[in-house]
């Protein structure tokens, strides 16, 4: 939802001393405030909001008559990037229990430890939240000016209830095989005059609760995204970015597209997931670069922590370069590549079971390479065993690159890939036929 936000204004005010706002997260970035849910007096000061801020906690936060009625701030930190949270607030004042007004649950647990713990005095009234006022979903509106605020986020299923607090079951459960705490697609609520239910099956602001309390995309391009609660993938990850305040370094787009180092930088980023067995497919665009040839798009055993060690130079990490070499160990591997260029897409294939690496230019296998080949690795390149893999994109000195990476969510960019191919594995959207016995990296790749 980078550079999006979502807006509604309800016609009435719900109950304002009972409600339930739930949701499923993924953070993309560490460094900016996520707004998950604001609300205000167009005009003014006084606003509700729920965040989690650049400190990487949680604030919840509510006034009235621009007092401050309820706050809580956690103690503990969300700066994981490779997982989705789920999230639930609840605003309860009628409970006779003070400590229960305020709730704030992470995965089905309860948090208790806060740096800031401030209940509401027993039927207090949230000022803007389910009032007749402005809400808005990753944005803010102080005093009548919007802030530009929308951070890199991903949300799915996003709830409120008016009128009742629920607790975090009501929305999740604990999967019974492995311990982890799951979505429920429909639960059994009761919502309200205000409440809905919006991003339920993929990027559709429609309300789902049937009481048409439909959102609006106010700002920016909201884009689907196979990357979900119960199907996690792999992007770049933005805590292994030794680009960052290196030169003009960034990563965006949910984390799929990065601007390396520039002048005087020769290093690369990994993934955030990895793999040391199973078959993964994966494709970069490369956009646009200072310098030709310097490029390195490829796999890693592990992050550097260096401004002079490019993808391809350790001996266990190997790169495709823009001039066509393949390179481990700081030497060429023999074989056939061809150069790219821009508006090339380069595949690569990590089969991890026979320890085999191949790459493609625009759909057509490099040095004659037939990932489905097995053992013989026909065309691949060979790889250390018994290691894990992330997939990594780098650069040389002299110059920067902009690349967009496909993990499997079907986009290079915010720009859908224009022909989906074939999967087999039935996980992930890729420009080209992915080889039969491959998939995305994703969590559910992992599993299959």
């Amino acid at each position: 939802m980078a550079n999006t936000y979502l807006s509604r204004t309800p016609a009435s005010s719900g109950t304002l001393t009972t409600w339930t706002y739930s949701c499923w997260v993924k953070r993309l970035k560490t460094d900016d405030d996520a707004y998950l849910i604001w609300s205000n007096d167009s005009g003014t000061t006084e606003n509700d909001s729920i965040s989690i801020n650049s400190n990487n906690v949680i604030y919840y936060n509510i006034k009235n008559s621009n007092s401050l009625v309820g706050r809580l701030v956690t103690n503990q930190v969300f700066r994981d990037t490779s997982a989705w949270y789920h999230l639930v607030f609840v605003w309860d004042t009628t409970n006779a229990t003070s400590g229960d007004r305020m709730r704030i649950y992470v995965n089905g647990e309860r948090v208790t430890s806060f740096s800031t713990e401030t209940q509401p005095s027993q039927d207090a009234t949230s000022s803007s939240l389910n009032a007749n006022k402005l809400h808005l979903i990753n944005e803010t509106n102080y005093g009548g000016s919007y802030q530009n605020v929308q951070t890199d986020i991903l949300m799915a299923h996003v709830h409120f209830i008016d009128g009742t607090a629920y607790d975090a079951s009501t929305f999740g459960e604990t999967d019974a095989t492995t311990g982890e705490w799951k979505i429920k697609t429909s639960p059994s609520v009761t919502y309200g005059t205000n409440g809905f239910f919006i991003l339920k099956d993929g990027n559709s602001v429609t309300d789902q609760s049937g009481n048409g309390n439909n959102f609006t995309v106010a700002g920016g391009t909201l884009t689907n995204t196979e990357d979900c609660p119960s199907n996690v993938f792999a992007t770049i990850n933005p805590l292994d970015n030794y680009y960052n305040g290196q030169q003009s370094g960034s990563i965006s787009n949910g984390n799929t597209k990065i601007q390396t180092g520039g002048s005087g930088i020769e290093s690369y980023t990994t993934s955030t997931l990895g793999a040391s067995s199973g078959k993964f497919y994966c494709e970069m665009k490369l956009i646009s670069s200072t310098t030709t040839f310097k490029t390195r798009f490829g796999i890693a055993y592990e992050p550097t922590n260096s401004t002079t060690d490019w993808l391809g130079k350790r001996a266990v990490g190997w790169s495709y370069r823009e001039d066509g070499r393949v390179t481990n160990n700081s030497s060429n591997y023999s074989g056939t590549w061809d150069s790219y260029t821009y508006g090339d897409i380069i595949g690569m294939a990590m089969d991890l079971d026979n320890n085999k690496l191949y790459f493609s230019k625009n759909g057509t296998w490099q040095n004659s390479g037939d990932p489905t080949s097995g053992a013989t690795g026909t065309g691949g390149v060979t790889l250390t065993a018994d290691k894990t893999y992330l997939i990594a994109i780098g650069d040389e000195t002299g110059g920067y690159s902009v690349c967009e990476l496909n993990f499997g969510n079907g986009y290079f960019g915010t720009t859908a890939v224009s022909s989906a191919g074939t999967n087999a594995s039935g996980n992930g959207i890729f420009e080209y036929d992915v080889p039969t016995g491959y998939t995305a990296l994703s969590t559910k790749g992992l599993n299959l």
